[in-house]
């Protein structure tokens, strides 16, 4: 693996924390949605991530096969919304329930804290690769 596809594999890795920090923020902003239709209530949503590998080289082995990560897309939740009974909500079903959003926000703020972790470690790399180009170069004046 050649140094300058250290960019290539934390700037793809950036790439899907970023995907994956507004995600979750937007999981947080509608976490106190209701509605009275059950099939019309936010539900939360997640990144689905993919490693890339380099299957060009067939005699790469596993460690310098990969070559960055990529999002494959964006899945709903399947858990059922929660059902609170509300009778003077206006967007109260016939019965007087509303449903609010499958969002925990507890598991969200966990998944903030891991991408916002995640994202910090790509920057270092980052850093240190661009440290150790630069003191590379200075080796030859």
């Amino acid at each position: 693996m050649s140094l300058f596809n250290v960019f290539d594999v934390a700037g793809s890795a950036l790439n899907a924390e970023t995907i994956r920090l507004n995600t979750t923020a937007s999981n947080l902003a509608n976490a106190e949605s209701v509605n009275g239709d059950a099939t019309k209530v936010y539900r939360a949503r997640h990144p689905v991530f993919q490693s890339m590998m380099d299957t060009s080289n067939p005699f790469a082995d596993d460690a310098d096969a990969s070559t960055g990560v990529r999002v494959l897309g964006v899945v709903e939740s399947t858990a059922p919304p929660l059902m609170r009974y509300q009778p003077d909500n206006p967007l109260a079903n016939k019965d007087g329930y509303v449903f609010t959003s499958n969002v925990n926000s507890i598991e969200e703020m966990t998944n903030m804290i891991s991408a916002n972790r995640s994202f910090a470690t790509n920057v270092e790399a980052i850093n240190t690769a661009r440290d150790l180009l630069l003191k590379t170069i200075s080796m030859g004046r």
